[in-house]
């Protein structure tokens, strides 16, 4: 009843009431990020996540569930937060445009290697400020409550933290013109990448290793918390000193496997 009332209501409003975009948008953001986080997060957990990792020391008593309720809570006010950036994008205060030649295919090409590496850069320094202790118990304090990550621990922060992190996909637009749809798909992608690097997984020597922040560098950033800060290239913690190389010896498995054999699993 309550639901209908609100959809009667917005209805009611005219397509320009900013009131009416702004529950529009909330609603479109709240369950776009909720059916990514769930399907996404499900399925690097059942396919890719190893459960023994669960074992460690450091895994907390019903992390999982933790993870997940805390991710649910940040998502209302991360929203909320960054609500004057998509009212920004819709009523034209951005470079984000429709047609696919309008600033030439060769931009829109480059415009996605122009947009990681200028996310990655400012994300680097947004992720490093937060680490500052005049900062980091007031924001992100609680993403490293999961010392040992899984794929449900990406979004599970404080909604100020998200907020923070995300600001430079948006900037991104602001500055540089960047197709509307292109924008939208990057925007999953970068959620998706989320994910992707809090499996604890420390797949280590393959050949991109060097240059990808994967997931075991991202690992390695949980368990040791002041080095590889970067969001999906190596390069700023190389440059900035804050970069740590996976090693095979550091995977989180073997403590969790070594607790496992003390207790006769």
């Amino acid at each position: 009843m309550g639901a209908n009332a609100t959809t009667i209501m917005v209805s009611a409003w005219p397509r320009d009431y900013i009131p009416r975009q702004l529950v529009s948008v909330f609603i479109l953001s709240l369950i776009g990020v909720v059916l990514l986080y769930f399907s996404t997060a499900w399925a690097s957990y059942h396919w890719f996540f190893d459960h023994d990792v669960m074992n460690h020391p450091k895994f907390l008593k019903n992390q999982v569930r933790k993870e997940i309720m805390c991710s649910l809570k940040a998502f209302p006010g991360m929203i909320a937060l960054t609500l004057p950036w998509f009212m920004g994008h819709i009523h034209g205060y951005s470079k984000l445009y429709d047609g696919l030649d309008t600033y030439g295919y060769a931009w829109l090409i480059c415009s996605v290697p122009a947009f990681l590496l200028f996310t990655d850069f400012l994300i680097y320094w947004v992720h490093r400020l937060e680490h500052h202790p005049a900062l980091y118990k007031h924001c992100h304090k609680l993403h490293h409550k999961w010392v040992v990550p899984t794929p449900f621990s990406s979004h599970a922060f404080h909604p100020m933290d998200g907020y923070l992190q995300s600001v430079p996909y948006h900037l991104f637009v602001v500055i540089f013109p960047m197709h509307r749809m292109l924008f939208l798909c990057l925007f999953g992608f970068v959620n998706f990448w989320a994910i992707l690097i809090h499996d604890s997984d420390m797949l280590v020597g393959h050949p991109l290793e060097s240059v990808i922040n994967g997931p075991a560098h991202h690992t390695l950033h949980h368990m040791y918390f002041t080095v590889n800060y970067g969001q999906y290239f190596t390069w700023a913690d190389r440059v900035w000193n804050s970069y740590k190389q996976p090693e095979a010896h550091m995977d989180p498995l073997i403590e969790a496997r070594a607790a496992m054999k003390a207790k006769g699993k």
